[in-house]
């Protein structure tokens, strides 16, 4: 029972690891196809830089899985 317990204890610290090591290199891409995007609109920079920064916010106070999601949502925005 305890092996079990461990393991799952261990897989969660993981992903929790993965998710939080992936936040600012999601930011950084963010923000470097936002400097290169010619083609957006005032609108849509508003709302990429809207999503960036909950993104970010969500990472500072530990919610990674949300920030990842906020963080992929603009990028698929800046693919437009």
């Amino acid at each position: 029972m305890k092996k079990i317990v461990m393991i799952l204890l261990s897989s969660f610290l993981i992903t929790s690891y993965a998710y939080a090591g992936a936040c600012p290199v999601l930011m950084k891409e963010v923000d470097a196809k936002l400097a290169t995007a010619k083609e957006l609109s005032e609108k849509q920079v508003a709302e990429i830089e809207k999503l960036r920064q909950e993104g970010e916010e969500a990472h500072n106070t530990g919610k990674h899985k949300e920030s990842v999601k906020l963080l992929q949502e603009a990028l698929t925005k800046l693919n437009i």
